[in-house]
Order: structure tokens, then sequence, then C-alpha cells
């Protein structure tokens, strides 16, 4: 999803930031000019060449067969996933195959899916994809070009509203035969676009005849993919069953994956009771995020006899920022003092210290863990972006290396405190009676909203910060469905956040950071910015025409947000805690940006031991 391209390292900016655009109407270039190609790549040449077999972490001659069972959280009132309305049921993106897989072992390289090869025009104001003869629905109706135009179509008028701003450099779809398709872009600068098409979810045309796309749904859907729908029951349980004569079973992008028969997902509301449901038995397999239930609560009889077996996988995936995050449309929250005093406040180092044991790194940069994160003064290159702003953005953008606050540990933290209340004396926020309130008398007083009970022992102790200050900041815990709700039509006033990130930030940084999307329900800006300079930053990075520019202008934003205090960051690690029962067999190595589940098998032997032990056999 967010793939950039190389190429030289000219920038030129005027104060505006305009920049041009080709017109929708200039045609593509004549197919005897365009380049036929397996992959698409953004970062060079693709590592795998055309006649690979398989990805290189799989294991191609994995069995097939067996069960896996793994944990949701909260609930699901729907099976149809690309609407803003309804809670879709996890694994849906089982069912539908894309038109390229991104490889998993590279930074931004997509292989061929639904499409076995790609036309790429040296103007670089479309792409065209030829389809696979072989791909079927589920039906066995053959997948076709017109399935293609009518689920971009479709996706872009009808589905969530973060399509119409993801694909919002396309001009049109056009099926220029039963198996070729063809997309126009309305600019050759944006040169993530063919990638970004390539992971559309191709929909069946025939399979939405006489429904209305735009309701969630409970009827089960036609797929294409290597999973279908086997039953489910809403809010508390969902059965993928394997397609035996899935049509791509055998492509290089598909063999050694999806190996079990069934996958169940059972729903839990809370997440201690799926702690229990995992050693109990009854999930199988559990990715941990609580750095305090790794460290104390696996240490149980079946783990100790070694029927669960525990590992931290590493990896090497960008972190990005994950945060508490400031709703800006929020009065309090509009003056940058008061929110670079919130983030002074809170304490990460007694934090932890006392409730992470010490497992995690501080999060200071909204593109952490890769060469895109801006640290020390800004670069000559960050400079050449950043000087079209001057005077519309903070001085200390180019002055000052941005320093998270630090504190003791001690859980004492005075020194920021007494630095907090300062800047919100400036902002005109004054203590009395131990509340601070404004010139209007009215308390600074706000709602820290949350979807899961576990954040809560971070949220407390931050709250009470805050009252040390005479903020009154309540924690409020609610349902994963209310939570979306009030996600999406931005109800909060503070939340835990986070905003994914990879190697080639792009046009998914719109739905991020752009003004239009403030004011749109179903965005991912979340924040709330609407600012011209974030607006003018991102432009720049969709269309950065090399690598090293890519990184001057992604840093640059980095920058412009850091020092806007948006957000309350917190914190990242860099590896997969990861606990199963001894079923599974899994490959040599795990890919370097993602752990895939769909790699692992269900190892009959080692289910016939564990059987055994459980039921007190030798």
């Amino acid at each position: 999803m967010r793939r950039r391209h190389l190429l030289s390292t000219g920038l030129v900016l005027a104060s505006s930031v305009a920049l041009p655009r080709a017109q929708a109407q200039q045609p593509a270039a004549p197919a005897s000019e365009a380049r036929r190609t397996h992959a698409l790549s953004l970062l060079g040449e693709p590592a795998l060449p055309a006649d690979f077999p398989h990805w290189p972490w799989v294991n191609p001659n994995a069995p097939k067969g067996g069960e896996m069972v793994r944990a949701a959280q909260g609930s699901f009132d729907s099976l149809h996933a690309y609407i803003l309305r309804g809670t879709p049921a996890i694994g849906l993106g089982l069912l539908y195959d894309t038109l390229m897989v991104q490889s998993l072992d590279e930074a931004s390289t997509e292989y061929g899916l639904l499409a076995e090869a790609v036309d790429l025009p040296r103007d670089g104001l479309s792409v065209t994809f030829l389809l696979n003869a072989k791909a079927r629905w589920h039906d066995g109706q053959p997948i076709t070009a017109a399935d293609v135009v009518w689920s971009f179509d479709t996706l872009r008028e009808k589905g969530h509203p973060s399509y119409r701003s993801y694909w919002g450099d396309v001009a049109e779809a056009v099926a220029e035969d039963a198996r070729r398709v063809t997309f126009r872009f309305r600019t050759s600068e944006n040169r993530e676009l063919s990638q970004i098409i390539g992971q559309l979810p191709v929909l069946p045309k025939h399979g939405w005849e006489g429904r209305d796309f735009t309701q969630p749904s409970l009827t089960i859907p036609l797929g294409s993919g290597p999973y279908r729908i086997e039953k489910f029951e809403p809010g508390r349980s969902i059965t993928y069953r394997r397609v035996a004569d899935y049509w791509g079973r055998d492509l290089p992008t598909r063999k050694g994956t999806h190996n079990a028969d069934l996958l169940r997902f059972e729903y839990f509301r809370d997440t201690t009771v799926m702690l229990e449901a995992f050693k109990a038995g009854q999930v199988e397999l559990r990715q941990e995020n609580v750095a305090r239930l790794w460290a104390t609560a696996y240490d149980f009889p079946a783990l100790q006899r070694g029927l669960v077996k525990k590992e931290e996988i590493p990896n090497e995936i960008p972190t990005g920022m994950q945060c508490f995050a400031l709703n800006l449309r929020r009065p309090f929250f509009q003056d940058r003092r008061v929110r670079e005093a919130l983030g002074l406040v809170f304490d990460f180092e007694w934090m932890n210290a006392n409730l992470f044991y010490g497992s995690y790194t501080r999060t200071s940069s909204y593109f952490s863990n890769s060469e895109l994160a801006a640290t020390g003064l800004p670069s000559e290159g960050e400079l050449m972006v950043l000087s079209a702003f001057r005077g519309r953005v903070p001085e200390e953008v180019f002055t000052t290396e941005f320093r998270l606050p630090v504190s003791d540990g001690t859980n004492n933290n005075r020194e920021n405190a007494r630095k907090a209340l300062a800047l919100l004396r400036e902002a005109g926020w004054t203590v009395k009676e131990r509340r601070l309130v404004n010139d209007k008398g009215e308390p600074f007083s706000f709602e820290i909203l949350l979807y899961d009970a576990t954040f809560e022992r971070i949220a407390l102790p931050y709250a009470q910060a805050l009252q040390r200050l005479g903020i009154e900041a309540r924690v409020r815990t609610v349902d994963p469905a209310q939570y979306q709700v009030r996600n999406d039509s931005f109800d909060y006033d503070m939340m835990v956040a986070s905003f994914p990130q990879s190697l080639s930030p792009g046009n998914e940084q719109r739905d991020f950071w752009n003004s239009a999307k403030a004011k749109e329900n179903g965005s991912r800006n979340l924040l709330g910015i609407a600012d011209p300079v974030v607006d003018a930053l991102v432009e720049l990075i969709i269309a950065a025409p090399d690598r090293q520019a890519l990184i001057d202008r992604t840093r640059a934003l980095d920058r412009v947000l850091l020092w806007g205090f948006y957000v309350v960051p917190q914190w990242h690690s860099r590896s997969f805690r990861v606990a199963w029962w001894d079923k599974f067999g899994r490959p040599e190595r795990t890919p370097r940006y993602a752990l895939d589940l769909s790699s692992w098998w269900v190892d009959a032997a080692k289910e016939r031991a564990l059987t055994a032990s459980r039921q007190g056999q030798p």
C-alpha cells in the first residue's frame, strides 16, 4: 500500500508548492512502448525472477489439513468488509484475490496473483494487467476484466471513503478485452499508482446483482480466494474452510501457504478471558501485545510441560506511531502549547520500568525504525523542502532537534510538570481551587476513550499525572463496536491510535493528514489536522521523483508533525511475541516484514502427540 520509486534527485519548490499534473485525457503510450513485467517494485529491481517457484521463506511441501483456532476481540455483525457501515468479521480478506500480492520479504515489491503480467507504458500514465486465464470464482465462473472494472468503480463510488482518496489520481478503469484491464492516471508523478491498483480486491460483479453494496450484510459472499466461509455465529465465531480446488493453489505466490483446512476465529469481549481460553486450549495460537502478560502470565502447566511453545520472533517492520491522539476538532486542543504540555507529563520511563518490564522503546517519529524518521537537525535536502514553508511552521523545525521529554523514572515527574504548567499559563489557563480553568472559568476536562481494558493501566496513571496540573481526564472503556462508531464519526477527545507506515509512504498519507479528510467520516485523519503546509508536504511525498527526495520530503513532514505536538507518543517493539499449542509446523525462517501465519501448517504427528499428552497418555 505505501510504495515509492527511485529516479533522480532534482527538486524545485515554489512558495505555493503547486504540483504539475497531467491531464486525464492524455492518451497512454502505445502498447509497443510498454514494458512487460512479472512484478512491480519501487525500490529497485524485484528480488525474485519471473520463474521463481515459491516465496523464499515458505515450505513448498507443507502438508495441507487440520484446524487452526485463533481469537478475535469484540464482535461482528457483517460479512461485508468494504463499506463504512457495520462491523465486519475478521479474516474476510481470505475470500478474495487481488491483482498482485505483496512480498513480505521485500520493502516494496508485488508479484502476480490474478494478474500474470503487467504492462507499464513509458509515459507512466497508465498500467495494464493481463489476467490469468485460470482465475475462477468459487462458483466456477471465470474472473474477467469486467469484474476488475466493476470492483474498482463500485469501491470508489460506494465503498469505504478511504478508497476515493487512495485512488484519487486514477482517471478510469477500462476492460480492453476479457483478460486485459487498463487503469489510466491523471498524472505521471504519482509513481506508486500501479502498485496500489495491484492491491485492488477483485469482487464478483455477478455475485452482487440484486444486492445493495452500501448495506452491511450477513449473506455469505462469493469469493475467489484460498478460503470460503463455512459457518458463523454473528459476534461469536466464524469458520473458514480451505478451497480444495482453489484455482491459484500452485502459483508461486500461493504455494506453501494457506495450509490449514479450517481457520476458526472465536470472539471474546475481554482480553483476560481470551488469554484464559488460550491457556485452556480453546484457542491454539496467540500473539501477545501486552508486555506485562508476556512476562508474567505464561508460566502455566501446559507451557511448563512443553505442550505450549513461546517465542519472540524478530522483524524489520517500520513501526510508525502509536500514541494518545488528540482530537483537534475539540477547542481545548487547538493551542500548540496546550498539546505540548499534555505530552510533558506522560512518564514513559516510569511506565516502561514498572508496567512493561523494560521491553519497549519510546517512539519519537511518525516513521520510526526506518531511514525516513527525522533525526538531529534538518539535512540540506530537508531544508530545501522546508524553506518554502518558513514562517508557516514552528521555527524549531529549522533550528532545534526534536526530543521527547525524559523523566527520572521515579513517578515524580516534577520538572516536566513545572514546564507543562508554564505552557498552560501562557495559553491562558490558570489553577483555581486545584482546577485548571480558562478565562471563561471553564475547567480543562476531557475523556480518554479506550476499547481494551488492558490499556486502563496506562491511561489511569497518565490521568493521575494530568490531575496534578488541575486537568480532569476521565478514562472510559467501551466495547469495540461502539468504539468503531465513535472513531468513524470523530466522537472522542483523546484516544489510543496507531498510524502504521512502510518504507515507501505515498497515497495513504492523504488519508492520515489531509485537510479534506478531517471532515470526512471514516477517514484516518483521526487528529483532525487541517493545515495547508501538511497538505503540500503530503503531495510532495506522493510526487517524489527518487528515493532521496522521498526520504527528504518524508523527514520534512515528520518534523512538521512532531513540532505540532498532535499526539503523545507511546512505544514500540521490534519482535512478535507468539505462543502456540505444539501442533504446528513452521518454516525455518520468518519473512522480514510479517509473521505470515499462512505459511504455518498443522503437523499431524505433533497433533497426535499433543492430544495424547493432554489426555494423560504416555
